[in-house]
C-alpha cells in the first residue's frame, strides 16, 4: 500500500494513527474562528478534524487551544548572536517551528561556505529552516565585504536542502536601473518567492521595483509607506526586531480586507530580547494587546506567512497539513504549553525535548586588519560643519546632521558636551587598511569606546568613543579575540563577548551568551551610555542601504545619493 493510500485509510478512521488530540479548542487560521476539536496525525501529516479515530498515543489538551506553529516571515539567525541549534533552543518552545532567513550576515564574511555552514548547522533540528539565498553580497559597491557572490554563484545553491528563493534584494537603486548582474539573481527563481527591501521607496521607482520581483518588505516605518506598498500588490512584513521596532506604528494599516497580506518578523533580535521577549509569539501577543482579534494576529504569524512563501501545507491547523502545532493555555499572553514539529512533541513547559540536530563544525573567522593603528583614527580638522550620523532612537534609519566639531591640535575631535563620538569602521576581511571616519550623535557615552566585529553588512570593525586611545584598544581586543564585541575605558577592557563563529556568533547556549551581553551593556552604560542596545545600534550605522546617513569602511555614506560624501562641507 502507497503512503497516499495508507494516509486515505487512516483518514477514514481504518487503522490507528499516531497521535489523536483531544478536547481541543482550535485555532482554525482558515475559518477565521476558534471551536472545539479533536486532531488526528499520522506520521507528519494531520488525517483528521473530528470524527472517530484510534490512536496509538492519545493526549487530552484539556480545552487549551491549538494553534498551528508559528513561522517567522523574515529572520536572520546570525543576530541571535549563537548558532543554529542555539536559536532554535530558544525560539521552539515558544512556538516557532518555522522561519525564513537570508544568511547575508555571514554570506558577507564567508560567502557560499558561510550558507553551507547554517544550512549544516539546520539539519536534523526540531524547526523548519528555509533559505532565502542573499543576493547582495555585498549590500553595496560603497563597502569592502569578506565575499562576492554574483549570480553564477547562488546558481550552485539553487539545489540545496531548504533553499527557497532570494533574500532581500536592497539594492533597490540597481534594481531600478536594471543592472544586469541584479536581473541575473532574479532569473534564478522567476517565478519566486523574492524579498525586497526598499525603505521609503515611492511612486514610479517602488513600481519598478516590484516589476522586478520582489514580493515582500519589511522595512516600512509608516502607514502611509505600508499603504502604497500593499496598494502595489506587496506583503508587507510588520517588523519588531532589537534595533527597529515598527508593529505598533503599522498596526493601523490592518483591516479586513488587507488582513491576509501583513505577516510578522522579528528580523534581528539580540539574545536577551529573545530570552527575555520571545520571538514571534511577542508579536503576537503586542498586536492583540494593541486590539488586534486573537485570530487575525495568529493568522499573521501562520497561515499569511505560508500562503506568502507558497508552502500549500503548511501554516493551518487542517487535513492534509503538516503538524506542526502550539498549544497555548492564554490566548492573551501567549502561553505556549507544548510545542509539535512534524507530529513529534519537541517542547514541553518552556524546555525543547528533542535536541535531534546534529550542529556543523565551526569554521575559522578571519581577520586580515592592516596597518592599524591609533594614528589611524586621526581626523584632521577642517573649515566648514561636519556631516554627523544622528541616531533615531528605536530605528535603524540615522539623520544626517550638520554640526560644528571642535578641534585640539589640528584634529577634529569628539564632543561629549554636544553627545557627539567619533565613529570609525575598520576592514578586517583582506588586508586593505580601509578605515573610513566619521562623528555620530544619540549615545550620550561619557569616556571609553565600544567596539564590535558585527556591523551589517559587511561586518567589518565598527567602533565608537571619545578617545583614541580607547577606540584603538577596543579595536585591537576584538582582532585579538577573532570576533565579539568589547567596551573599553581608560585603556582597560571592561566587558567583552567573543564571537568566534565568523566574527558574529558564539557556540555557547543562547542564555550564556545573554549573560555576557547583559555585562556588555552595563559597562557601557555606566560610561554614560543611553541607549538601551547600543551594539545593536552600532552595528547597523556601517549599512549603506538604511537612510539617511552611514559609514563604511570607504567612508561617509548619504544613502539618498548613493554615494561616498565628504566628512566636511561648506
Amino acid at each position: 500500500m502507497s503512503g497516499l493510500e495508507e494516509r486515505i485509510k487512516l483518514a477514514r478512521g481504518a487503522g490507528e494513527v499516531d497521535l489523536l488530540l483531544t478536547n481541543c479548542r482550535l485555532v482554525n487560521v482558515l475559518l477565521g474562528t476558534i471551536h472545539p476539536a479533536s486532531i488526528a496525525v499520522a506520521g507528519d501529516t494531520i488525517v483528521g478534524i473530528d470524527g472517530e479515530y484510534s490512536a496509538r498515543e492519545t493526549v487530552d489538551i484539556g480545552g487549551r487551544y491549538v494553534a498551528p506553529g508559528f513561522a517567522d516571515a523574515h529572520v536572520h539567525l546570525e543576530s541571535s548572536m549563537v548558532s543554529v541549534p542555539g536559536f532554535a533552543e530558544a525560539v521552539v518552545p515558544r512556538g516557532v517551528t518555522t522561519v525564513f532567513t537570508d544568511c547575508h550576515e555571514i554570506a558577507n564574511v564567508m560567502g557560499l561556505e558561510g550558507i553551507r555552514y547554517m544550512i549544516e548547522s539546520a539539519t536534523g533540528l526540531p524547526i523548519d529552516v528555509f533559505i532565502m539565498l542573499p543576493p547582495c553580497v555585498p549590500a553595496t559597491p560603497l563597502e569592502t565585504s569578506g565575499a562576492v557572490l554574483e549570480a553564477g554563484d547562488l546558481e550552485l545553491m539553487t539545489g540545496e536542502p531548504g533553499v527557497i528563493g532570494l533574500g532581500e534584494l536592497m539594492n533597490f537603486p540597481g534594481t531600478i536601473a536594471g543592472d544586469p548582474r541584479i536581473l541575473a539573481k532574479l532569473a534564478l527563481f522567476p517565478g519566486g518567492p523574492v524579498d525586497g527591501h526598499a525603505p521609503g521607496l515611492s511612486g514610479n521607482d517602488l513600481s519598478a521595483y516590484i516589476a522586478a520581483g520582489p514580493e515582500s518588505d519589511h522595512e516600512c516605518t509608516t502607514v502611509e509607506e505600508a499603504t502604497e506598498k500593499l496598494q502595489k500588490g506587496m506583503y508587507v512584513f510588520m517588523r519588531e526586531g532589537t534595533g527597529a521596532r515598527n508593529l505598533l506604528d503599522l498596526l493601523p494599516v490592518l483591516n479586513s480586507e488587507n488582513s491576509s497580506r501583513l505577516c510578522l518578523c522579528t528580523d534581528d533580535r539580540h539574545p536577551a530580547d529573545l530570552l527575555q521577549r520571545g520571538s514571534i509569539d511577542s508579536l503576537i501577543t503586542m498586536a492583540i494587546g494593541a486590539g488586534i482579534s486573537t485570530v487575525t494576529a495568529i493568522q499573521m504569524a501562520t497561515i499569511n506567512t505560508a500562503r506568502r512563501f507558497e508552502l500549500r501545507a503548511r501554516g493551518a491547523v487542517a487535513v492534509g497539513y503538516r503538524a506542526d502545532m502550539v498549544v497555548v493555555s492564554d490566548l492573551a499572553s501567549m502561553s505556549v504549553d507544548m510545542v509539535f514539529k512534524d507530529g513529534r512533541l519537541v517542547a514541553e513547559g518552556g524546555e525543547l525535548i528533542s535536541t535531534a540536530g546534529k550542529g556543523a563544525s565551526i569554521p575559522p573567522s578571519s581577520f586580515d586588519v592592516a596597518g592599524f593603528s591609533k594614528d589611524r583614527l586621526r581626523i584632521p580638522a577642517s573649515a566648514g560643519k561636519a556631516r554627523v550620523i544622528g541616531l533615531v532612537p528605536d530605528q535603524i534609519v540615522t539623520q544626517s546632521l550638520l554640526l560644528d566639531a571642535p578641534s585640539e591640535k589640528g584634529d577634529a575631535v569628539p564632543d561629549t558636551g554636544q553627545d557627539i563620538l567619533k565613529l570609525a569602521v575598520v576592514e578586517r576581511h583582506s588586508g586593505t587598511g580601509n578605515v573610513g571616519l566619521g562623528f555620530v550623535r544619540g549615545f550620550g557615552l561619557e569616556r571609553g569606546a565600544m567596539a564590535s566585529s558585527v556591523a551589517h553588512d559587511s561586518h567589518n570593525i565598527v567602533v565608537a568613543g571619545t578617545s583614541d586611545e580607547d577606540m584603538a584598544a577596543a579595536v585591537e581586543k576584538v582582532i585579538e579575540m577573532g570576533g565579539g564585541q568589547v567596551v573599553v575605558a581608560a585603556g582597560e577592557v571592561r566587558a567583552s563577548v567573543s564571537l568566534p563563529v565568523a566574527g558574529l556568533m558564539s557556540p555557547l547556549p543562547l542564555s550564556d551568551v545573554a549573560i555576557e551581553v547583559e555585562k556588555l551593556q552595563k559597562a557601557a552604560a555606566d560610561l554614560g551610555c543611553r541607549v538601551t542596545d547600543p551594539f545593536m545600534t552600532m552595528g547597523f550605522l556601517a549599512l549603506p542601504v538604511i537612510p539617511e546617513l552611514k559609514l563604511t569602511d570607504r567612508g561617509l555614506v548619504d544613502v539618498g545619493r548613493f554615494e561616498i560624501v565628504p566628512l566636511f562641507t561648506d
